[in-house]
């Protein structure tokens, strides 16, 4: 009898976490896509759009016109996309700094024409409606 429950308990967790890691690669793809679309904005220098389609946590955390003038003072300067590449991406729950939800830190190798190697970290969210949009972009 005890191997037979051990045995139901292993099936158990080995499909919950089946379940999970499903769940987390499919979280990952849909916060790429809004990730990669969000970045095309930054790219084309519409950073007032990209505000508009960032998420909720992001319009309340910057004032849209204070969020067009830190992206022109960093942006412009490294000149034309050439590459950008996925180095990784991470499902997370909680983020320091951030509420509890679902998050997407999803890192870019990438190189512009004024800054050859830069590193892009953009962190999707799924927004209350069921969207991922963006809630922080980083550039180093």
């Amino acid at each position: 009898m005890k191997k037979v429950c051990s045995l139901e308990f292993f099936t158990l967790v080995f499909f919950s976490l089946i379940c999970t890691i499903s769940y987390a690669a499919d979280a990952e793809k849909d916060a790429l896509k809004a990730a990669q679309e969000w970045l095309i904005l930054i790219d084309a220098n519409n950073y007032g759009k990209s505000w508009d389609e960032a998420s909720e946590l992001f319009k309340k955390s910057v004032k849209k016109e204070n969020w067009e003038q830190s992206i022109k003072a960093v942006r412009p300067a490294m000149g034309n996309l050439i590459s950008r590449n996925i180095m990784s991406t991470k499902y997370a729950t909680a983020l320091p700094g951030a509420p509890d939800g679902e998050y997407v830190v999803i890192q870019f190798s990438t190189s512009f024409a004024n800054k050859k190697a830069a590193v892009e970290t953009v962190t999707p969210m799924k927004d209350p409606d069921g969207k991922w949009r963006v809630s922080g972009y980083y550039i180093r």
